[in-house]
């Protein structure tokens, strides 16, 4: 459905501005989305273009619109095309964007678009999964557990075997050293994250249990793996 089909509708959208909204906003923004019917929709302001919404409110059954009003300035139109109602969005948006705008709001659009081009735009060649691996392993070497933590997460989320993360973790032993792996690694949320994976599948649990289960105990919730 294009945006010319629904685009009469826009003026009835419920109006949402999240300029300079601190924490995590999404939780309650997705719960309001997940409320609106097929045919309604939602208008989100913010000072750059919202590019982490799309695909989480696409998963929802949401087409969307953005157009530009400002120097610093977007208005995206969300149109409720259909309910998926199995819709399970990945874990970890990238809270941390939303640091920019405070800074300077171009910092902010800049840093969005970035992201944006890094993790979603169509010219990239490695598969997704190989990314976040990618991403883990670089952050592991430059001492990001923080960051490392939420992309074993999100792989594990995407689909990744845990004996994956075994070739991953045995590469790190050898390429970090013994000592590193000791000391920094193996007492990390990383490594208690990956320990949860290989405990529970061991005790017969499900993908989606254990997921929930990483959610409750590593989630933003957690000050070790928080951005906010």
């Amino acid at each position: 459905m294009s945006y010319e089909t629904w685009k009469s509708k826009t003026p009835e959208f419920k109006t949402v501005d999240v300029r300079h909204v601190q924490g995590n906003f999404f939780p309650g923004l997705q719960k309001q989305a997940g409320a609106l019917a097929v045919g309604e929709g939602l208008e989100i302001i913010q000072t750059f273009e919202p590019h982490p919404l799309y695909g989480a409110l696409e998963a929802l059954g949401f087409e969307h619109h953005t157009e530009k009003t400002g120097e610093n300035e977007y208005h995206a139109y969300f149109y409720r095309a259909e309910v998926k109602e199995d819709a399970k969005p990945g874990p970890f948006k990238p809270l941390a964007l939303l640091n920019y705008p405070m800074i300077d709001e171009s910092l902010g659009r800049i840093a969005t678009d970035f992201w944006d081009l890094t993790w979603n735009d169509e010219k990239r060649t490695l598969p997704y999964e190989t990314r976040l691996l990618l991403s883990l392993t670089n952050a592991v070497g430059a001492g990001r557990m923080r960051q490392a933590s939420r992309e074993l997460i999100k792989a594990y989320a995407y689909g990744v075997e845990s004996a994956v993360f075994d070739d991953v973790f045995e590469l790190l032993a050898w390429n970090q050293g013994i000592g590193f792996f000791s000391s920094e690694i193996g007492p990390s949320p990383l490594f208690q994250a990956y320990k949860l994976i290989k405990t529970q599948e061991k005790h017969g649990k499900g993908r989606d249990e254990i997921k929930q289960m990483l959610m409750e105990k590593f989630g933003e919730k957690n000050a070790e793996v928080s951005v906010q």
